[in-house]
């Protein structure tokens, strides 16, 4: 009996140390930091590996440091011309310092996805209509500039932001169908004006070695010949220019 208690008496002990180790256990992966909360203070970061903390004394929160996509909710923006627009975009951010996510900020997912809203409407209040569909490169820019920047107290990049989706107003867009319609026409009236006075540029020219030479009007009068009776229906006579000249029927 006393050899049963006496065994007793270590596996109680033994049985509370081991309790109190793995209920201390923790598993950091590689692509998290682990910040570390003592008494309620903070004491540090724990990295990737197994780690071990006071129970009932230490906490530890698990920062995800791999970057995050958030799609940005459909805003209603008034560009700077006054147009009403429905844009949405996403954000890629990734956490730097994990110590201040937690810190600086109570939900830095939900504060950084709700700065992208006001940002966003921000940013689009401040450009035209025509910049916002053909420089959309620059106001990706500008937006992830003015994000990063106040996102940067709470330990948070923000490496990129791509504006989707930008509903336009059915007026709006016959407007705009209308517009690159009457572009398309004019820039077809430019084209048609420049083969026009190429073509008589080129005529001028003509005419020039024509003049230079007359045997070679003459030649030019048969290759027209040929022409017209390409098709095999027509009977044509040539009339020599010369005696054409003299009759009066070609100017001289």
């Amino acid at each position: 009996m006393n050899d049963f208690f006496g065994t007793l008496g270590l596996l109680i002990p033994l049985g509370i140390f081991l309790l109190a180790f793995l209920s201390g256990a923790r598993i950091v992966n590689e692509y998290e930091n682990g910040v570390v909360f003592r008494l309620g203070r903070f004491v540090g970061i724990k990295r990737a590996g197994f780690r071990w903390i006071i129970p009932f004394v230490e906490r530890i929160v698990i920062i995800d440091l791999r970057t995050v996509a958030r799609d940005v909710p459909p805003q209603d923006v008034i560009t700077k011309d006054n147009v009403s627009v429905k844009v949405n975009a996403v954000v890629y951010f990734r956490v730097i310092h994990a110590d201040k996510a937690v810190l600086q900020v109570e939900d830095f997912l939900y504060a950084t996805s709700q700065l992208a809203q006001t940002t966003l409407r921000a940013i689009l209040g401040q450009v035209e209509l025509d910049q916002l569909l053909s420089e959309r490169e620059r106001v990706n820019r500008d937006i992830q500039k003015v994000l990063d920047a106040h996102t940067d107290p709470w330990g948070i990049k923000v490496s990129n932001v791509e504006v989707k989706h930008i509903d336009l107003p059915v007026e709006m867009q016959r407007a705009i169908a209308r517009q690159a319609e009457a572009e398309r026409e004019r820039r077809a009236k430019i084209i048609a004006a420049e083969g026009e006075h190429q073509a008589a540029e080129k005529l001028g020219l003509a005419a020039e070695v024509l003049s230079r030479n007359p045997i070679t009007l003459q030649l030019r009068y048969l290759q027209t010949l040929v022409e017209i009776t390409g098709g095999g229906n027509q009977t044509i006579i040539p009339i020599p220019l010369d005696l054409m000249r003299a009759l009066g029927l070609q100017p001289k």
